[in-house]
């Protein structure tokens, strides 16, 4: 069998291709059908029907234009080079190999994929899944010579599928619990994966023992196996070299890598920090993280999560795109979900500590993940739907945020808390600025958020500069930043040549995690 026994073209030149809905003929699992990928690898021979395939359900024929169906698809291989160690390897090319078919969208991966045909390709001559099914046996089998035997189980049945994926949600969790023992430390090289490089040309994607694939069917184990037995295929080994940074997992190999696989865009990256020089996220991640600002804390939804918005008003589709393409986002985060079982799950950040709000879906998910005396402290949107909701919560619940995170691996208190927030926040409310007569004019600005100053800074007098001071130690977001400065520019808009000097003691600025340095950091460099 050969590509040109299809009516659709193949070619890896289509990897990467998107389906809009109006392109789209119907959609395959995703976020509204259940679906899974799943390969199972056969020690008998007798028990693979080479290139046989069965459908259970409806086929394309028999489906609705614009519809959307539940899809499973299940591999049976065997061959004498084949262990049950590369299950999870050769399942993650199904990604790869059904991306060479122009036409057909393939997203994600086990039980998170996403699939869309689209009409061109069914006006070019597609008719049957089993088509499908053919072409990618085709493709594993001229791409990997030690599979001798290769079957596919089809199904669009949503009660089928609905069955089969509890068994298959069985196998991923015994693969992940496998991987749990080994730790970064305990090897001396990584690996890299670079499948999701063909839509996201940037991205450095680091396997290591604490941090699984982004897409999350990729452990440690699986991409070192991969490795071994495709040494010119998409997983690499990456020599660890020397360790920057033990608590932001930081190392020498690391980061000659991220130079060679970024194509030069990044030199450097931290397996462990959500906000220092952070792993780039590719597309395929399982779950995004989101800094928010007003807490000083951190938020987490999966893909697929029946929540439709997080505290700071985004779905995860809008989180994802902002963060997804290769890139290194400070504040934002994708992570394969096993990462949160990661004894180093962002420690260089707090860990755990850090975490304020999760989909209820994901928290249910991940519990037993979750640090006991944690668990009733971090928010969902059951208990918080708004960012003043969810101060509410954070404050009842005594989280670390309010007072200040202690960061577990080292001891260090990270965070200075935002506790006492609400009576400086009402002072702040009103800002004073001077100008060259002794009464100081009144310039109204919007609620700041900060903690309470000392009652000795809070009138300061005006002096012969036209100046302002704001003597509260305070954290600022753009919007109010940008709400004062403009108020204090319409304010002095008649003071023509004279200049405006503004002052801001014990205090800093915040434009996400950005912070502009206090007066007295300053003045200590000048000395």
């Amino acid at each position: 069998m050969s590509s040109g026994d299809f009516p659709f073209d193949i070619n890896p030149m289509y990897e990467g291709e998107r389906i809009r809905r109006e392109q789209m003929f119907v959609e395959l699992a995703g976020p509204q059908k259940p679906g899974f990928e799943l390969v199972i690898c056969e020690e008998d021979p007798e028990n693979v029907n080479d290139e046989h395939v069965t459908l259970i359900g409806p086929d394309i024929d028999e489906m609705e234009e614009g519809g959307v169906y539940a899809y499973a698809m299940i591999y049976k291989v065997y061959g004498k080079e084949v262990e049950k160690d590369l299950e999870a390897v050769l399942e993650r090319r199904n990604h790869e190999f059904q991306s060479y078919i122009q036409g057909y969208m393939h997203l994600n991966q086990r039980s998170e994929i996403w699939i869309r045909i689209s009409k061109d390709l069914i006006n070019k001559g597609l008719r049957s899944l089993k088509q499908i099914a053919s072409a990618t046996i085709m493709l594993y089998k001229s791409e990997l010579s030690f599979i001798e035997k290769m079957e596919a189980i089809y199904i669009t049945d949503e009660e089928e599928v609905l069955r089969r994926m509890k068994e298959a949600e069985a196998i991923y969790r015994a693969r992940d619990e496998k991987a749990r023992g080994l730790h970064d430390e305990d090897v001396e090289e990584f690996y890299q994966c670079t499948l999701c490089q063909s839509f996201a040309p940037t991205n450095v994607c680091v396997i290591t023992p604490d941090r699984v694939a982004l897409c999350g069917a990729m452990t440690w184990f699986d991409a070192r196996a991969s490795a071994r037995i495709d040494p010119e295929g998409p997983n690499a080994p990456i020599p660890k070299g020397e360790c920057i940074d033990p608590i932001g997992g930081e190392y020498t190999g690391v980061n000659e890598a991220a130079v060679r696989l970024s194509g030069g865009a990044y030199d450097s990256i931290k397996l462990h920090s959500f906000f220092e020089k952070p792993h780039t996220s590719c597309g395929c991640f399982e779950v995004a993280g989101f800094y928010i600002p007003e807490v000083d804390g951190i938020g987490w939804i999966h893909r697929g999560s029946q929540v439709s918005e997080t505290p700071i008003g985004l779905p995860f589709s809008t989180i994802a795109a902002s963060v997804g393409g290769g890139r290194q986002v400070e504040g934002f985060l994708g992570i394969g979900i096993q990462y949160f079982y990661s004894e180093k799950f962002i420690q260089a950040d707090g860990g755990w500590r850090r975490v304020v709000w999760m989909a209820s879906d994901l928290k249910e998910r991940v519990i037993d993940a979750i640090p006991e005396e944690m668990r009733d402290k971090i928010a969902t949107e059951k208990d918080a739907r708004t960012i003043e909701e969810l101060k509410e919560f954070l404050r009842k619940a005594d989280h670390p945020v309010v007072k200040g995170v202690v960061r577990p691996v080292d001891g260090v208190k990270i965070t200075e808390g935002w506790g006492g927030e609400e009576v400086a926040a009402e002072e702040a409310g009103e800002i004073f600025a001077a100008d060259e007569s002794p009464a100081p004019q009144r310039i109204t600005a919007p609620p700041i958020t900060a903690p309470p100053a000392p009652p000795s800074a809070r009138s300061a007098p005006p002096s012969a500069e036209n100046v302002l001071t704001i003597p509260a130690s305070l954290t600022v977001d753009l919007s109010s930043l940008l709400s004062v400065l403009n108020a204090l520019a319409a304010a002095t808009g008649d003071m023509t040549g004279q200049s405006i000097k503004i002052t801001l003691k014990n205090a800093e600025i915040r434009i996400g995690k950005i912070v502009l340095q206090k007066q007295q950091e300053r003045e200590n460099r000048r000395k």
